[in-house]
């Protein structure tokens, strides 16, 4: 049986000789030759001030939340149907994070949710590219420049996404990135934060190794320069081995967009019609990466249960992502009922640029199959014998 993973990475012979080409150098740490070249290639891609290559894209947000001033008991309002990266961040500099519900037809964070939130103690937003879709960018920077708020795009998913012809990862004034292994662009972890700013990339690559900036570059310095330690600081350093591979798959993004784009159009095609299930959509001022491909189902679909038959089959499949405000680490005492159905009814289905059109085929006719088969008959209430 052939066997169709969930996800996939793109990784091959160019990528293999670059990293040879670190190790023959002698520095395959972090802030080395390697990592400056990424940020030069970094910012000139996203037509950023600077570009500071991190560890992943967690690093990044808490990073931007550092250099952006957020301090205890402030309020940062957070998408609230992604993985649980940019609450975490606003955690970790003592904040307090308040979800926003999404739109029922992207799963991108509603506009209109976060106006609805905002209060003496917000500070500032993070907006999420729900898994490679970019939020709407237009409505919530009117939002946070009409309130004085802080806008920050949450990029990880969205690497070869634009948002009315520019870029994600730039759409706001601070953008992050993940370079996980599932993403368009991969190094099998790390990230980066794009900004405007120069001075808030300085602060965020002076925290990023523990305050005392590039090793690799005192080491040029004749004498013995000894760095001072003035404020704690972080080891979210990307390896030079990571930045070389980057820099081989920043050449490759658009190329394996296309195929993530191929697959994305022949389940279109193969599930059109279906009325078990709702595909993706993209509204025409945007594109999308790819990075996940979510299909969401008719109430009356035993989700698990139809999972449990995909990857008995050899597909994988996985839940989408979290209602954030769902998960106990939160407490959260509101409510966000589209994020909430949308993480009990979605289900993510192979998607990555390693597969073949013969593989969509069979996800496709072995998922129609078995929506019947899970599927509880019109009228059937759910717990009903």
């Amino acid at each position: 049986m052939d066997t169709i993973p969930l996800v996939h990475a793109s990784l091959g012979d160019r990528e293999l000789a670059a990293v040879a080409e670190v190790f023959a150098s002698g520095w395959p740490a972090g802030q080395g030759p390697r990592g400056a070249a990424l940020e030069a290639r970094l910012t000139e891609r996203y037509g950023v001030g600077d570009a500071v290559a991190v560890s992943n894209c967690g690093a990044a947000l808490h990073l931007a939340l550092l250099a952006l001033g957020v301090s205890p008991g402030d309020e940062v309002i957070v998408a609230d149907y992604t993985f649980p990266a940019p609450a975490h961040a606003v955690r970790y500099v003592g904040a307090v994070p308040v979800f926003a519900d999404v739109r029922a037809d992207t799963g991108t964070v509603d506009p209109q949710a976060v106006a609805d939130l905002i209060g003496p103690r917000t500070v500032g937003v993070i907006a999420v590219d729900t898994v490679g879709l970019p939020a709407d960018y237009a409505e919530l920077t009117s939002i946070t420049e009409r309130y004085g708020l802080f806008l920050v795009e949450d990029a990880a998913c969205a690497v070869g996404a634009t948002y009315r012809g520019r870029p994600a990862g730039a759409l706001a004034p601070i953008g992050c990135l993940s370079f996980h292994g599932r993403k368009g662009a991969t190094s099998g972890e790390g990230g980066a934060l794009l900004t405007t700013d120069p001075a808030h990339a300085a602060d965020a690559r002076l925290r990023s190794s523990f305050g005392i900036g590039s090793i690799f570059e005192q080491a040029k310095v004749v004498g013995l320069p000894i760095p001072v330690f003035t404020d704690v600081g972080y080891n979210y350093k990307l390896s030079d081995i990571a930045a070389a591979i980057l820099q081989v798959q920043l050449d490759r993004v658009e190329e394996l967009l296309e195929r993530r784009r191929a697959v994305a159009a022949r389940y279109a095609e193969r599930l059109a019609g279906e009325d078990l299930l709702t595909l993706p959509h993209v509204p025409a001022d945007r594109t999308h990466a790819w990075q996940s491909y979510l299909v969401t189902l008719d109430p009356r679909v035993d989700r698990a249960g139809l999972a449990a038959d995909l990857r008995a089959q050899g597909i994988g499949a996985g839940h989408g992502t979290w209602a954030c405000h769902r998960q106990p680490v939160y407490e959260a005492k509101q409510q966000c009922p589209v994020s909430a159905d949308l993480f009990a009814r979605n289900l993510a289905i192979p998607m990555h640029a390693e597969l073949t059109m013969t593989q969509v085929d069979r996800v496709a006719e072995v998922l129609r199959g078995a929506l019947r088969t899970h599927a509880r008959p019109h009228g059937t209430q759910e717990g009903a014998a």
